[in-house]
């Protein structure tokens, strides 16, 4: 899968193989598709063009082998999770490289991803010893309830290209350490960080054959066939609200579990009591980092009338300053993924100047190595915006801030309301207190106090509210997803029936 003396993890190895039943493979017909370097523009990699028989295989590698990976102890599987974690420890900076080049991250990001990547599988890792299970008395004499906690069998995970090596993390670890067996689709944009790469840690983990597949291929030739497989029994999925809505419905019709964690159109309220520094420090962070291509990035900035002009001056100020440029270089604003993501989001704004709102900074691209039509948008803040206009009332996924002002706390909670998503938010108010109440009137599944949105902890339940998601991700919750209960009754005297 390397030259000699090259490390299998660089984006120059042979990433042009499947992972089926512990084997490199081609694909069924043998084609492949390039992965494109944001950046440069450059093709650095190909990897393979998966069909629908090549997912066939990979149901039936996991399959034959989820049932005896499930008859592992808690400690050989939680010895596996903890493989992942020692071999991306190994080969974190190979990694971090590979998710700049494959997707557009700047070194921080890429750190960033590994840390919280880390902090899943360790999370991962103590599931094993925490399936347990329950009695219940019985109504009936001389009978005892024993209640038994299984994996469901084969779990589907189709992973997101903005933050893959995470966002695969969360649920390909969790789902192996619960005993189940794993068919991984990465996203196009993502097949190397989020699919093919695992691969790799999983066989220098020395997980067993079959028990994590990858198939890489287009969503539009194999994506259906992978959400409605008869062998899924959990499809877990992270992406637009629109694909995860058709990917659930298929799912369902299967009987399969949908795990959804899609869209959000995010609200940072800042009041008129709000500390204006602490407040902008939030917004540039929550705003801009990794271009705003963060599901949980703000998307609108609700600040009070009162401290407006101030709070858009100076995110203006520390928008202008955040260098812009090639991934590979010591910027903050990198590349969009790609020209249809670049194109969608500068149309949003172009469409909120025409119904009247003013821009404040950006609103263009940035010349990258003396190519003006780059992937890297400009920090973008737009100021006089309302909550209809495109770039407010669109998930735009991207460096851009509409600002919203606001004159009394209902008012600005109806405005953060006024969506079909709920994902996540954050608050900046005077006191703690204060921020809590406004919070708990969010219609969100996580609010952040005196903070921005982008949080993301293990151990912490994360899931969202509306049209941002269905099922819970983290600890505790995504263990539900993966597992069912089994209730076994014991009738240890003769029971009397009435004929």
């Amino acid at each position: 899968m390397a030259l000699e003396g090259q490390s299998p993890y660089s984006i120059d190895a042979d990433w042009n193989s499947l992972y089926i039943d512990g084997e490199w493979v081609e694909s069924e017909r043998g084609e492949s598709t390039p992965v494109e370097d944001p950046s440069t523009r450059e093709v650095v990699a190909e990897v393979p063009a998966g069909t629908k028989v090549d997912v066939d295989d990979a149901y039936e590698a996991a399959v034959e082998a989820q049932e005896e990976w499930a008859e592992q102890p808690p400690a050989a599987r939680e010895q596996a999770v903890k493989g992942l974690i020692q071999a991306l420890e190994e080969h974190k900076e190979e990694v971090i490289e590979l998710n700049t080049a494959e997707i557009g991250g700047i070194h921080g990001v890429g750190e960033t991803a590994v840390q919280i990547t880390m902090d899943h599988l360790g999370e991962a890792a103590t599931l094993p010893r925490r399936m347990k299970g329950e009695t219940a008395a019985s109504n009936i004499p001389g009978k005892d309830n024993l209640v038994y906690r299984e994996p469901e069998g084969v779990v589907t995970v189709i992973s997101p290209w903005n933050f893959p090596l995470n966002l695969t993390a969360r649920a390909l670890a969790p789902a192996v350490a619960a005993g189940n067996s794993v068919v991984l689709k990465p996203a196009t944009d993502a097949p190397i960080v989020g699919g093919l790469l695992w691969a790799r840690l999983a066989e220098e983990a020395g997980i067993p054959d079959g028990v994590i597949n990858v198939v890489t291929g287009s969503g539009s030739e194999i994506g259906d066939h992978l959400a409605s497989h008869p062998h899924s029994d959990v499809v877990a999925f992270t992406g637009s609200t629109e694909v995860g809505q058709h990917v659930a419905g298929l799912a369902a019709e299967n009987l399969a579990v949908p795990a959804m964690e899609l869209g959000g159109n995010n609200a940072h309220i800042v009041t008129e009591d709000a500390d204006v520094d602490e407040a902008i420090n939030s917004a540039v962070f929550g705003s801009f980092i990794h271009q705003g291509q963060v599901c949980i990035s703000i998307n609108r900035h609700v600040v009070h009338e009162s401290i407006y002009e101030e709070y858009v001056e100076k995110l203006t100020e520390r928008a202008e300053a955040l260098p812009a440029g090639s991934a590979h270089d010591e910027v903050v604003i990198g590349p969009i993924i790609n020209e249809s993501q670049r194109d969608e989001m500068l149309d949003y704004v172009e469409r909120t100047l025409e119904a009247g709102a003013t821009l404040e900074t950006g609103g263009g691209t940035v010349e990258v190595d003396g190519v003006e039509d780059s992937l890297v948008v400009e920090p973008t803040v737009i100021s006089d915006a309302t909550n209809e206009m495109a770039a407010a009332c669109n998930e735009h996924f991207g460096p851009i801030a509409p600002v919203i002002p606001f004159s009394d706390v209902d008012e600005a909670i109806e405005i953060a309301n006024d969506t079909e998503y709920g994902l996540t938010g954050s608050v900046h108010a005077g006191d703690v207190g204060e921020g809590l109440q406004i919070a708990k009137r969010i219609d969100s599944g996580n609010i952040h106090v005196n903070d921005q949105g982008i949080n993301d902890e293990a151990h912490v339940p994360f899931s969202g509210t509306k049209a941002s998601g269905l099922g819970g991700y983290n600890s505790d919750d995504f263990l539900e997803e993966v597992t069912e209960k089994k209730w076994i009754s014991l009738q240890h005297e003769p029971r009397e029936y009435p004929f």
